[in-house]
Protein backbone atom coordinates (compact mmCIF):
# COMPACT_ATOMS: atom_id res chain seq x y z
CA UNK A 1 0.00 0.00 0.00
CA UNK A 2 1.44 3.49 -1.03
CA UNK A 3 1.22 5.78 1.60
CA UNK A 4 2.79 9.08 2.28
CA UNK A 5 4.28 7.70 5.56
CA UNK A 6 6.62 5.05 3.41
CA UNK A 7 7.24 7.39 0.57
CA UNK A 8 8.42 9.83 3.51
CA UNK A 9 10.75 6.90 4.94
CA UNK A 10 12.37 6.56 1.24
CA UNK A 11 13.30 9.92 0.66
CA UNK A 12 14.93 10.38 3.84
CA UNK A 13 16.95 6.75 3.46
CA UNK A 14 18.18 8.29 -0.22
CA UNK A 15 19.23 12.00 1.56
CA UNK A 16 22.53 10.12 2.66
CA UNK A 17 25.60 9.81 0.21
CA UNK A 18 24.83 6.01 -0.43
CA UNK A 19 21.28 5.97 0.16
CA UNK A 20 22.08 4.41 3.73
CA UNK A 21 19.93 6.57 6.50
CA UNK A 22 21.37 8.73 8.84
CA UNK A 23 22.77 7.73 11.80
CA UNK A 24 21.60 9.59 14.96
CA UNK A 25 22.54 7.50 17.55
CA UNK A 26 22.78 9.44 21.25
CA UNK A 27 24.30 12.79 22.26
CA UNK A 28 27.08 11.34 24.29
CA UNK A 29 28.19 9.01 21.54
CA UNK A 30 28.20 11.66 18.87
CA UNK A 31 30.93 13.85 21.32
CA UNK A 32 33.10 11.24 22.07
CA UNK A 33 33.31 10.78 17.66
CA UNK A 34 33.83 14.25 16.21
CA UNK A 35 33.69 14.46 12.22
CA UNK A 36 37.68 13.04 11.29
CA UNK A 37 39.53 16.05 9.31
CA UNK A 38 41.69 14.92 5.77
CA UNK A 39 44.84 14.43 6.13
CA UNK A 40 46.66 17.06 4.75
CA UNK A 41 48.80 15.22 2.21
CA UNK A 42 45.67 14.25 0.12
CA UNK A 43 44.56 15.81 -2.23
CA UNK A 44 45.39 16.43 -5.94
CA UNK A 45 48.35 14.59 -7.73
CA UNK A 46 47.99 11.60 -4.91
CA UNK A 47 48.45 8.03 -5.61
CA UNK A 48 45.78 5.44 -5.08
CA UNK A 49 44.02 5.59 -1.82
CA UNK A 50 44.93 9.30 -1.21
CA UNK A 51 48.46 8.56 -0.64
CA UNK A 52 51.12 11.05 -2.98
CA UNK A 53 53.62 9.15 -5.15
CA UNK A 54 56.11 11.76 -4.44
CA UNK A 55 55.83 11.20 -0.08
CA UNK A 56 56.28 7.55 -1.06
CA UNK A 57 59.23 8.19 -2.90
CA UNK A 58 60.37 10.70 -0.46
CA UNK A 59 60.41 7.68 1.93
CA UNK A 60 62.55 5.85 0.39
CA UNK A 61 65.98 5.51 2.07
CA UNK A 62 68.99 6.76 -0.50
CA UNK A 63 69.69 8.74 -3.12
CA UNK A 64 68.09 9.58 -5.61
CA UNK A 65 68.33 7.81 -8.93
CA UNK A 66 70.45 9.84 -11.65
CA UNK A 67 67.95 10.75 -14.77
CA UNK A 68 69.61 9.05 -17.97
CA UNK A 69 72.17 7.21 -19.49
CA UNK A 70 76.04 8.56 -18.47
CA UNK A 71 76.94 10.63 -22.07
CA UNK A 72 79.77 8.50 -23.64
CA UNK A 73 83.07 9.52 -23.87
CA UNK A 74 84.33 12.16 -26.22
CA UNK A 75 86.91 11.02 -28.76
CA UNK A 76 87.39 14.37 -30.43
CA UNK A 77 90.01 15.47 -28.37
CA UNK A 78 93.39 13.63 -28.80
CA UNK A 79 95.51 11.58 -26.41
CA UNK A 80 98.60 12.55 -24.84
CA UNK A 81 100.69 11.54 -27.85
CA UNK A 82 97.42 11.58 -29.74
CA UNK A 83 97.65 13.69 -33.26
CA UNK A 84 94.80 17.32 -33.04
CA UNK A 85 91.52 16.90 -35.34
CA UNK A 86 88.17 15.23 -35.27
CA UNK A 87 87.45 11.69 -36.03
CA UNK A 88 87.31 11.15 -39.88
CA UNK A 89 83.58 10.30 -41.19
CA UNK A 90 85.36 8.62 -44.59
CA UNK A 91 87.87 6.33 -42.31
CA UNK A 92 84.58 4.78 -40.11
CA UNK A 93 84.82 2.92 -37.17
CA UNK A 94 86.60 -0.05 -35.90
CA UNK A 95 86.11 -2.50 -32.75
CA UNK A 96 88.50 -2.02 -29.41
CA UNK A 97 91.05 -4.59 -28.91
CA UNK A 98 91.99 -5.95 -25.93
CA UNK A 99 94.81 -4.09 -23.52
CA UNK A 100 97.04 -6.86 -22.13
CA UNK A 101 100.09 -7.14 -19.80
CA UNK A 102 103.34 -7.10 -21.99
CA UNK A 103 105.14 -9.55 -19.80
CA UNK A 104 102.81 -12.35 -19.09
CA UNK A 105 102.04 -12.07 -23.59
CA UNK A 106 105.96 -12.41 -23.73
CA UNK A 107 107.12 -15.04 -21.14
CA UNK A 108 104.18 -15.58 -18.22
CA UNK A 109 101.37 -17.22 -20.19
CA UNK A 110 103.93 -18.71 -23.04
CA UNK A 111 105.72 -20.47 -19.98
CA UNK A 112 102.52 -21.57 -18.23
CA UNK A 113 100.73 -23.17 -21.74
CA UNK A 114 104.04 -24.57 -23.05
CA UNK A 115 104.28 -22.50 -25.59
CA UNK A 116 100.70 -22.77 -27.02
CA UNK A 117 99.80 -19.07 -25.68
CA UNK A 118 102.04 -17.18 -28.34
CA UNK A 119 99.86 -19.08 -31.33
CA UNK A 120 96.85 -18.06 -29.55
CA UNK A 121 98.29 -14.16 -29.11
CA UNK A 122 99.39 -14.35 -32.69
CA UNK A 123 95.59 -15.35 -34.01
CA UNK A 124 93.87 -12.83 -31.64
CA UNK A 125 96.09 -9.89 -32.60
CA UNK A 126 95.73 -10.70 -36.40
CA UNK A 127 92.20 -10.75 -35.95
CA UNK A 128 91.56 -7.10 -33.70
CA UNK A 129 93.85 -5.12 -36.43
CA UNK A 130 91.69 -6.68 -38.68
CA UNK A 131 88.47 -5.66 -37.08
CA UNK A 132 89.82 -2.56 -35.60
CA UNK A 133 90.77 -1.30 -39.23
CA UNK A 134 88.83 -3.18 -41.79
CA UNK A 135 91.42 -1.55 -44.95
CA UNK A 136 93.80 -4.05 -43.03
CA UNK A 137 93.45 -7.39 -44.87
CA UNK A 138 94.33 -10.28 -42.99
CA UNK A 139 93.62 -13.87 -42.53
CA UNK A 140 93.94 -14.71 -38.85
CA UNK A 141 94.04 -18.40 -39.49
CA UNK A 142 96.68 -18.09 -42.47
CA UNK A 143 99.19 -16.18 -40.04
CA UNK A 144 98.85 -18.57 -37.75
CA UNK A 145 99.52 -21.98 -39.75
CA UNK A 146 102.65 -19.65 -41.48
CA UNK A 147 104.09 -19.57 -37.23
CA UNK A 148 102.75 -23.16 -36.88
CA UNK A 149 103.81 -24.82 -39.82
CA UNK A 150 105.52 -22.42 -41.62
CA UNK A 151 108.59 -23.30 -40.49
CA UNK A 152 109.08 -26.23 -43.21
CA UNK A 153 110.04 -24.34 -46.34
CA UNK A 154 111.58 -20.95 -43.46
CA UNK A 155 109.97 -17.87 -45.32
CA UNK A 156 106.39 -17.58 -43.87
CA UNK A 157 106.87 -17.53 -40.20
CA UNK A 158 109.41 -14.22 -41.18
CA UNK A 159 107.11 -12.88 -43.37
CA UNK A 160 104.44 -13.52 -40.91
CA UNK A 161 106.23 -11.40 -38.31
CA UNK A 162 106.95 -8.73 -40.53
CA UNK A 163 103.86 -7.82 -41.76
CA UNK A 164 102.18 -7.94 -37.74
CA UNK A 165 104.76 -4.95 -37.56
CA UNK A 166 103.67 -3.34 -40.91
CA UNK A 167 99.74 -3.85 -39.63
CA UNK A 168 100.12 -2.65 -36.27
CA UNK A 169 101.73 0.62 -37.66
CA UNK A 170 98.84 0.71 -40.18
CA UNK A 171 96.38 1.03 -37.26
CA UNK A 172 98.39 3.35 -35.17
CA UNK A 173 97.84 5.15 -38.17
CA UNK A 174 93.97 5.05 -38.32
CA UNK A 175 94.33 5.60 -34.76
CA UNK A 176 96.33 8.97 -34.79
CA UNK A 177 98.87 7.40 -32.59
CA UNK A 178 102.66 7.55 -33.52
CA UNK A 179 104.02 4.38 -35.46
CA UNK A 180 105.96 2.18 -34.69
CA UNK A 181 108.73 1.10 -36.58
CA UNK A 182 108.25 -2.48 -38.24
CA UNK A 183 112.03 -3.30 -38.90
CA UNK A 184 112.67 -2.89 -34.92
CA UNK A 185 109.70 -5.13 -34.79
CA UNK A 186 110.87 -7.91 -36.98
CA UNK A 187 114.03 -7.45 -35.51
CA UNK A 188 112.85 -8.10 -31.79
CA UNK A 189 111.11 -10.91 -33.28
CA UNK A 190 114.35 -12.34 -34.91
CA UNK A 191 115.88 -12.82 -31.09
CA UNK A 192 112.81 -13.71 -29.29
CA UNK A 193 111.33 -10.08 -27.88
CA UNK A 194 108.77 -9.63 -30.81
CA UNK A 195 105.27 -9.94 -28.34
CA UNK A 196 106.94 -7.88 -25.80
CA UNK A 197 107.31 -5.27 -28.29
CA UNK A 198 104.45 -5.18 -29.95
CA UNK A 199 101.99 -5.90 -27.36
CA UNK A 200 103.65 -2.67 -25.86
CA UNK A 201 102.43 -0.97 -29.04
CA UNK A 202 99.43 -2.17 -29.20
CA UNK A 203 98.57 -1.18 -26.04
CA UNK A 204 99.43 2.40 -26.99
CA UNK A 205 97.16 2.33 -30.13
CA UNK A 206 94.15 0.64 -27.72
CA UNK A 207 94.94 3.66 -24.68
CA UNK A 208 94.23 6.23 -27.86
CA UNK A 209 90.66 5.27 -26.16
CA UNK A 210 90.40 6.12 -22.72
CA UNK A 211 86.83 4.48 -21.06
CA UNK A 212 86.50 2.47 -24.06
CA UNK A 213 86.32 -1.40 -23.13
CA UNK A 214 87.28 -4.43 -25.16
CA UNK A 215 84.73 -5.19 -27.82
CA UNK A 216 83.67 -1.40 -28.42
CA UNK A 217 83.33 -0.13 -31.63
CA UNK A 218 85.41 2.99 -31.55
CA UNK A 219 85.99 6.13 -34.22
CA UNK A 220 89.35 6.28 -36.70
CA UNK A 221 91.14 9.38 -37.33
CA UNK A 222 93.03 8.41 -40.87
Amino acid sequence: MDTDEGRTTLTNQSATPHGYPESHGYPDQQSHHPAQEPHPIDGPGTSTGGFPIYAFRESLPGPEPEQGYPAPPDYGSPGPNGAPGAPDSAAGAGVLGKHRNPFAVWLGLPLITLGVYYFVWVYKTNRELAEYDRRIRVNPALSLLAFLVGWLIIVPPFVAAWRLGTRTRAAQHAAGVPETNPVLAFVLFLIGFGPLFLQLELNRLWDRYPGAVEGQQVPLYR
